[in-house]
């Protein structure tokens, strides 16, 4: 196990990841995402409301983050449970996603009708346990 505070440290300077979430079956679903590590502690990312990693959060909150590091010997897999940012205030935080990852947005009223057509909302992922190989 790796101590909480240097695992956030870690995951805040980075924005890559491997979600893992768990299928009907049991097996593990995989997705490549973008997230960051928000001032609360937790990790946040887009996703759309049809895909399989929200479907399968819905159903189980339980999921798994691999970030990794600097090379191949270098990773942190972060476990929590996700809770859901929708309905009332998601646009501010979808916003608030995006100059996290990306910066600043040239037109935001284009952002936020691009969000609503694809059906986005943000996944809250708790830091609960991590473990991996850090230097």
């Amino acid at each position: 196990m790796i101590d909480l505070d240097r695992a956030r440290h870690f995951l805040k300077v980075r924005h890559d990841g491997i979600l893992v979430t768990i299928k009907r079956d049991g097996r593990p679903q995989l997705s490549n995402i973008l997230y960051f590590l928000d001032d609360d502690g937790r990790i946040k990312i887009s996703a759309t409301q049809t895909r399989a990693k929200t479907h399968n959060l819905r159903r189980d909150p339980r999921a798994s983050l691999h970030v990794q590091g600097r090379d191949r010997y270098e990773y942190l897999v972060a476990e929590g449970t996700v809770e859901f940012i929708e309905g009332d205030g998601l646009a501010e935080a979808l916003r608030h996603y995006y100059r996290k990852v990306r910066g600043d947005h040239p037109d935001w009223a284009e952002y936020d009708a691009a969000m609503l057509k694809e059906q986005r909302l943000l996944l809250s992922l708790s830091v609960d346990r991590a473990y991996g190989q850090l230097r």
